[in-house]
């Protein structure tokens, strides 16, 4: 007897977590060679075997807290449905330019077929044009997809798809618009960023820039992967689609480089009813990057101001948090350094109770001194630890490799449930 298809509801970063949307990372991530690295978006190349070791640890921690779902067997149960399959791999060829292809996809087994489509299909050599052509694929490897917060967003009961800002990343977002779209697997209403303004290569966004603070507050940052015509495109179809009546979005103008601020979740998270992570010297001290306050009330933008930043216009919302410094307090350099490998990309799994990089030795420093509980994954995977029986803590996952790709523990989830939590009065 099937499962009754889950209801996504999150409405804050930090509510008890129920269900997730996870890529374990398989042979893509090898398919690379240091001349496409960059085209990957990468900052460097990964060792396959040790990032799959390291990634065990993200999905064996919250296989004990949640339900995981795992992006590559939903799409396997997609590709069983022949309508299903033939709409998906048709929109692939068309977006692709490989619409050759298509029929051969077609034949292929559901299985093979979801490795193709995730590992990268090899181009068939079979014309002058096909051999003068410089790439090895046909298809691409999905080198980014073990981020699945990127391609998709979970805002209350909605499940928006990202329109990303590069063009390789595009078949994460279709592969996961099937997924949302199918009412075999999840309940929700269904927000397409593609079909805003179709044509228009100034909308995208992405969802490492999307911060649920509460049910009535968003942060979003604008930067190289979410434009500012993204973020009202955005605003417009999120009053179209609620009846909510009031909104306030905080926008974080983010700097184009390094690469390490490629999102807001890679300078600012939320831990708890109380507290957040930040990178100082963008988000509290003086900059030329704006924070910018939009009040939304029927539909319509009210007011917008530019604020001193996004903890004092919380603070007037009433959320007073407390910043955690990435890095710590006392070395700018330390800062920098934790912040390039994701210490202040935080994911909470409930309230106070969240995983990171245990790399970042400063950043960890900071959380044990507010008396945060320092467990090492493999103690929890292993059942050394229980979670329940814990206090406020952070699990920290081994990261060498993972955090090659560009991203921590918030990048590599994607929230499906979350119950809703009991803020300070």
């Amino acid at each position: 007897m099937a499962s009754a298809p889950l209801t996504i509801e999150v409405q804050s970063e930090i509510g008890k977590l129920e269900a997730v949307l996870l890529h374990s990372p398989g042979a893509e991530v090898e398919n690379m060679t240091p001349r496409n690295a960059q085209r990957a978006l990468y900052s460097d190349i990964l060792n396959l075997s040790i990032a799959q070791k390291e990634y065990e640890q993200v999905s064996g921690v919250l296989n004990k807290v949640a339900k995981t779902y795992q992006v590559r067997e939903l799409l396997i149960k997609i590709l069983d449905n022949h309508a299903e399959r033939e709409t998906l791999i048709g929109k692939i060829c068309v977006t692709e330019n490989v619409t050759d292809y298509f029929e051969y996809l077609m034949d292929m087994s559901s299985k093979n077929l979801a490795a193709v489509l995730i590992e990268g299909l090899p181009a068939k050599i079979n014309t002058l044009t096909s051999y003068l052509k410089d790439d090895y694929y046909a298809l691409l490897p999905l080198y980014n997809f073990y981020f699945t917060r990127d391609a998709s967003v979970s805002i209350g009961n909605r499940a928006l798809i990202c329109k990303m800002a590069s063009k390789v990343r595009m078949r994460e977002s279709l592969i996961t618009e099937a997924i949302f779209r199918n009412p075999r697997f999840f309940d929700c209403n269904l927000l397409n960023a593609h079909e805003f303004q179709p044509g228009n290569d100034e909308i995208f966004m992405e969802g490492g820039d999307i911060l649920i603070a509460r049910e009535d507050i968003l942060i979003i940052g604008n930067g190289m992967r979410t434009s500012s015509q993204g973020i009202d495109q955005l605003i417009n179809r999120l009053c179209r689609s609620t009846n909510q009546d009031k909104w306030h979005v905080i926008v974080q103008q983010l700097p184009d480089s390094p690469e390490s601020f490629i999102h807001l979740d890679m300078v600012f998270t939320l831990l708890d009813v109380d507290k957040a992570m930040v990178f100082e010297p963008l988000i509290l001290n003086d900059n030329q990057y704006q924070t910018v306050h939009m009040t939304i009330e029927g539909g319509k933008v009210t007011k917008i101001k530019t604020v001193n930043n996004i903890l004092s216009v919380l603070k007037k919302l009433g959320m007073e948090l407390e910043p955690v410094i990435c890095g710590g307090n006392a070395d700018e350099w330390n800062q920098e350094r934790e912040q390039w490998h994701s210490g202040a990309n935080f994911f909470a799994f409930a309230p106070g109770k969240v995983m990171s990089y245990a790399r970042n030795i400063h950043t960890l420093n900071e959380l044990s001194k507010l008396d945060y509980e320092i467990i090492p994954a493999w103690d929890i995977v292993n059942g050394k630890k229980d979670l329940s029986k814990t206090g406020q803590c952070v699990v920290t996952i081994d990261g060498s490799e993972l955090p090659r790709g560009g991203g921590g523990a918030r990048c590599m989830t994607m929230p499906l449930r979350r119950q809703s939590v009991n803020w300070p009065k």
